[in-house]
């Protein structure tokens, strides 16, 4: 299951991190600098982490490979999600969500490192 929701997820992320980004660029031109760089790096991180759900795809045959692949999923929805809808207007209350989301990001770096060190990928 982890591997194709992996591919399915990172495809996803690719295709809707273009279009945020573009939408962005051109949609939200007015927006104040800093709501704009806020967006910017919520696509970055997106983008970023699309690619390595691709790559995890590929080689998810351990458990901390999908942990990473979990994490990295889960990741992009709150921490990129959660800007993208404060600067649309959302709820205030969704910016505690934004740190969740960066140490799910965390915790699948650090999935990944521990592969690397134990297994040797």
């Amino acid at each position: 299951m982890g591997q194709r929701a992996f591919a399915i997820g990172g495809c996803f992320y690719g295709l809707t991190g273009v279009g945020l980004g573009a939408f962005g660029a051109h949609g939200l031109a007015g927006l104040d600098p800093a709501r704009l760089a806020s967006w910017d790096n919520a696509v970055t991180y997106q983008l970023l982490h699309a690619v390595a759900l691709l790559v995890i795809a590929r080689f998810a045959d351990n458990v901390a490979w999908r942990v990473a692949g979990w994490s990295f999923l889960t990741g992009v929805l709150l921490f990129s999600g959660s800007i993208y809808l404060l600067i649309l207007g959302g709820p205030r209350i969704l910016g505690p969500i934004t740190p969740v989301g960066g140490v799910a990001f965390l915790i699948g770096w650090a999935a990944l490192l521990y592969s690397a060190v134990k297994h040797n990928r």
